[in-house]
């Protein structure tokens, strides 16, 4: 899979922009606020539908412009296909793939695969629990669509929710029933989360021991309300028919609403709901210690890198292709080892990289490609 080419209207600070691309290595430069990452930003929302930089739309469009809009030509299963998105200043976004009109996002997500890798990633690890939430929604609805479905879903449910328990008089029946719909979907969330932790991990530790010759190890635990012995449950000692996993989401299940059930009084007190996956975080251990709390920046550094590469490893594992890698500016802040070590990871597959200067020692590295040059929203 790579992008062909990309035309911008009236987007960020570009007026009008065509930019065909190297299905390699890709060198986005410029100086700073000249308009590098909104290039790459407008890549993630082929991908994902939304920005990672800001929930508001009218920001995307133009200043004195009334709409925006994004067009690219790509390559997936040696098929040509395209896709647009527009946004307009009423708040409306019409998103067409390859001539039909979307009506849901989730149809968008399995088409442009992203990985984005920016300084922010980097501190991932001890950055709030919100971050990683967004690190595990933001693959895992690239991964599997249906996870964005339920996760739309829930969020919709714990808003109305919410809203309910900030009235005067609130009935406990009416809460049960807002618990009842946030087990239906928190329950798969949790699911999904449990496998995808469980499969990054793995793949996690093998790149983390290669980064530092072995002398480290990281451990990746998924800490939700709801905790479930699933190794327990997968393993010969449990004796369990779980070959379509009915057992482990009927105690997802079972558990998630009792623990809802117990804190109706507590969220009625507070206003707001106290339990739930939107309270869920991951938590890194390098030897056995906690990274976020006693981990040097090194150390964090490159546990956020080994997390990164193994989102890649994931996506070719479960989609059998390698997605698009955007690295926003993230190289000056690695050291000269892992930069050596990200690009000799990433060689085969498409490359999206913003910086302000080359640096002949990493470009070496990295097989031939193309630079664009941008200054103040114009390409060069």
């Amino acid at each position: 899979m790579y992008i062909k080419n990309i035309k911008l209207e009236n987007y960020r600070n570009y007026h009008s922009a065509y930019i065909e691309f190297d299905r390699g290595v890709n060198i986005v430069l410029g100086d700073n606020a000249q308009g590098k990452t909104n290039l790459l930003e407008s890549i993630y929302i082929l991908s994902m539908g939304k920005s990672f930089r800001t929930s508001k739309d009218r920001e995307l469009i133009k200043f004195n412009s009334e709409f925006s809009r994004i067009r690219a030509e790509y390559v997936k299963d040696d098929y040509d296909l395209f896709m647009e998105i527009a946004y307009g200043l009423n708040g409306r976004k019409a998103v067409n793939l390859d001539g039909e009109n979307l009506k849901k996002i989730s149809k968008l997500m399995d088409n442009i695969i992203t990985v984005i890798f920016s300084p922010e990633d980097l501190s991932i690890i001890k950055d709030e629990p919100s971050k990683r939430r967004n690190f595990i929604d933001r693959e895992l609805s690239q991964l599997k669509p249906i996870y964005f479905n339920y996760l739309s879903k829930y969020k919709r449910v714990l808003t109305n929710k919410n809203k309910y328990l900030k009235e005067k008089n609130i009935r406990r029946n009416v809460v049960d029933v807002f618990n009842e719909q946030l087990v239906e979907y928190g329950s798969k969330i949790i699911e999904y989360r449990i496998d995808f932790i469980d499969r990054l991990e793995k793949i996690s530790r093998e790149i983390h021991r290669d980064i530092t010759n072995k002398k480290e190890e990281i451990k990746v635990i998924y800490k939700s309300d709801v905790q479930i012995d699933y190794k327990y449950l997968y393993s010969e000692k449990c004796n369990c028919d779980i070959g379509n996993k009915n057992i482990l989401s009927k105690k997802i299940n079972e558990k998630y609403y009792e623990i809802l059930k117990g804190t109706i009084d507590e969220d009625i007190m507070r206003r707001s709901s106290t339990r739930g996956p939107h309270k869920d975080d991951l938590a890194v251990l390098i030897n056995g210690i906690d990274a976020r709390k006693f981990g040097s920046q090194g150390q964090q550094r490159t546990a956020s890198l080994s997390l990164k590469l193994a989102e890649i490893q994931l996506i070719r594992e479960e989609k059998n292709e390698n997605p698009i890698l955007l690295l926003d500016d993230v190289m000056s802040e690695l050291d000269y080892e892992r930069q050596r070590y990200l690009v000799n990871s990433i060689k085969d597959i498409q490359i999206f990289l913003t910086t302000t200067d080359i640096n002949k020692r990493v470009m070496d590295n990295l097989p031939k490609g193309k630079t664009i040059y941008i200054n103040n929203g114009l390409v060069k």
